[in-house]
């Protein structure tokens, strides 16, 4: 049976030989989080949170309030970025001196952070509304990180799904029969180009992967084009994201779409011959042959025809065919396929935010709470992703949060104020001395 000890801070070890090694849990000016100084730079910067709080409504009695809903969001996704996802852990990083710099408070003269009871409220408290404008949040704060900038002619928008496991009683969990599972079933949509998350909803266990996805992509191409008013949008997504109301609501708002297309009897008839020439190549050859061709295709319930790609691939395993609808013009059908296999880059995003950044601790009874749990891991993963971003260049550059987390956040310090100053002491002897810097400097601080 584990023993947990609650209370003792001491421990003494005898591995080296001249004298005994005492480690001691007593020292309360130390932090294993220096590097939350790059993140509330970054933060302050690009006002990220500052718009995300703004979206909330703040219903309790002012005269008894001690810490701001923006100094709450700003605690949980800072914890969340830093690897903390749940609230419990801020019984102990309430006190962190880090933390609280990065929230806003003096280390040692102002009062602890938020407790977990605290953040708990602060995310049971929150309604369907809010939830709704958090995510308009969302891609605001994406228009306005390219204010500035030349206008971009083209966004690439990549609708994908997940699952989410659930646990115990949770409001609106289902058994996903595809997934083996009682789950959620968020929806996710990403920048193709860049991978900066765009707009998250959590949906109920047995949502199919395209709900809510018209609408979705309704609210995007309005704002977008409020912003841009000529940039060009182009939707990629599965199969499970190819059915006759999305083909309509792109045609008819003027995006472009790539989509996969399921097979069916008559597509593989079609594409016998195809997949003949491919089988003949192999045989002579004896390696992968992959060819691709494309034809007018309609199905009983779509409103008209359209152009689909066909791919033909045999190898030591088989005949493997895959197939593509698509608006897109003047591309050949491999470069059109070559461009909707990009979309697989998708699932590292998710990585991140559900392996690095626990998107999936959604464990609240209430979906509402969950959802608003789920918009403060966007968050998380918008901070961290503007964070990697501003390494563009280096070996960081394309690091995954995991990484980024323990390069760059997870550093320990002393904590120092003065009059003047609050310093974060870092050992010398730091591996990551020169990125750190480098990033400081990106950020503005000043350098010596």
């Amino acid at each position: 049976m584990t023993e947990c000890i609650t209370g003792r801070t001491q421990a003494s070890f005898t591995f080296f030989g001249p004298q005994t090694v005492t480690a001691a849990f007593d020292d309360g000016a130390v932090t294993s989080n220096a590097g939350l100084a790059l993140l509330a730079q970054l933060d302050r910067r690009s006002g990220l949170t500052e718009r995300f709080a703004g979206a909330l409504e703040d219903r309790r009695d002012q005269r008894f309030v001690e810490h701001s809903l923006l100094e709450q969001f700003r605690q949980r996704v800072y914890q969340i970025a830093c690897g903390y996802e749940d609230c419990n852990d801020a019984d102990a990083l309430r006190a962190d001196p880090a933390l609280k710099v990065a929230c806003g408070r003096h280390p040692e003269r102002d009062r602890d952070l938020a407790s977990q009871p605290t953040l708990s409220r602060f995310e049971n408290e929150r309604t369907a509304v809010e939830v709704f404008d958090l995510n308009t949040a969302l891609a605001e704060h994406y228009v306005q990180r390219r204010k500035g900038r030349p206008a971009p002619r083209r966004i690439v928008l990549d609708l994908d799904s997940t699952d989410d496991p659930t646990h115990g009683q949770q409001e609106l969990t289902f058994f996903h029969g595809f997934y083996d599972t009682w789950m959620y079933h968020p929806l996710l949509c990403f920048d193709g180009d860049t991978g900066e998350l765009v707009a998250v909803l959590l949906r109920p266990g047995n949502a199919h992967a395209a709900d809510e996805a018209v609408g979705t992509l309704r609210r995007l191409a309005r704002r977008f084009r409020a912003a841009w008013r000529h940039v060009r949008i182009v939707v990629r997504g599965d199969s499970a994201f190819g059915n006759p109301a999305m083909y309509d609501f792109c045609e008819r708002e003027g995006l472009d779409y790539v989509l996969g297309l399921q097979i069916n009897s008559r597509l593989s008839t079609v594409t016998d011959p195809l997949a003949h020439r491919a089988a003949a190549q192999f045989e002579a050859t004896g390696q992968k042959a992959r060819l691709f061709d494309e034809t007018k295709y309609q199905a009983r319930t779509w409103s008209r025809e359209r152009r689909v790609i066909m791919r033909s691939q045999v190898d030591a395993l088989g005949r493997n065919d895959r197939f593509v609808v698509t608006t897109l013009r003047g591309a050949s059908a491999e470069k059109v396929y070559d461009f909707y296999c990009e979309r697989g880059d998708a699932e590292n995003r998710i990585k991140d935010l559900k392996a690095a950044l626990k998107a999936d601790r959604l464990s609240c009874h209430r979906f509402v709470a969950n959802a608003m749990r789920l918009a403060l891991h966007a968050a998380a993963y918008v901070l961290m992703w503007e964070l990697r971003h501003r390494l563009a260049g280096t070996d960081l550059g394309r690091a995954q949060f995991d990484s980024l987390r323990l390069r760059l956040l997870k550093i320990g310090a002393r904590v120092v104020t003065s009059a003047r100053r609050v310093w974060l002491h870092m050992t010398s002897a730091c591996p990551e001395r020169a990125i750190w810097m480098f990033l400081a400097r990106r950020l503005g601080a000043e350098t010596s």
